[in-house]
């Protein structure tokens, strides 16, 4: 087994995106290694047929491929900021479920044989509710980024961006304010790090806040 918990990702995958900031902000450190998607390295598949990233293997084999999953283990490590105290189960199954539908419907037209813009009308209403949710605080859950915050964002920020200038347009000044702080972070730009896609014999990549 190598010395690090090994962390397979899609530097652009907003699930893995997740899994990484709350990898970073506990100060865990795992060997990153970059997957390609058209061509998954075999020792991912063997961890978890699944074939989907994130996929975290333990130093005793033990294998993690769900990032929320991912997020509360290294958050039961360490939890600095107290995101643990910023979640909220609904709000993100709301998320991952039916806002995620409609993003992909919206963001892919060419994969599904649906309206894509119905899709985005459903996707703009799942964003009014957070827009009312953001009036009376600065994040989701409070007046901290906690894990809800780091869960929803990735997903937001593929609608905002499948068309930036109708997004803006949008009645939506505090999501799109709550949006430029968590990609503005330097948590988010340290997540984005650039690797090359692994392949096996590579040297460890260490991906750690310091």
């Amino acid at each position: 087994m190598t010395d690090l918990p090994i962390l397979y990702s899609f530097r652009r995958c907003p699930y893995a995106m997740r899994a990484r900031m709350a990898v970073l902000v506990s100060g865990q450190a795992v060997e990153l290694r970059e997957i390609v998607l058209r061509a998954k390295p075999q020792a991912m598949l063997d961890a978890s047929p699944k074939a989907t990233v994130p996929v975290l293997v333990l130093r005793d084999g033990t294998v993690i491929d769900e990032s929320l999953d991912i997020m509360r283990w290294a958050l039961s490590l360490d939890d600095p900021e107290a995101w643990l105290a910023g979640d909220d189960a609904a709000l993100i199954a709301a998320n991952d479920g039916p806002f995620k539908h409609h993003l992909d419907r919206y963001k892919y037209p060419s994969r599904y044989d649906e309206d894509p813009l119905a899709h985005r009308d459903a996707g703009l209403a799942h964003l009014m509710m957070l827009e009312d949710r953001l009036q009376a605080q600065a994040h989701v859950c409070g007046d901290r980024r906690g894990l809800a915050d780091i869960a929803l964002f990735p997903f937001v920020r593929q609608f905002a961006a499948t068309d930036a200038d109708w997004f803006a347009d949008q009645g939506l000044p505090r999501v799109q304010a709550w949006l430029a702080q968590m990609t503005g972070s330097d948590l988010f730009a340290r997540c984005m790090l650039r690797v090359p896609p692994w392949q096996p014999g590579d040297d460890q990549t260490v991906f750690a806040w310091n």
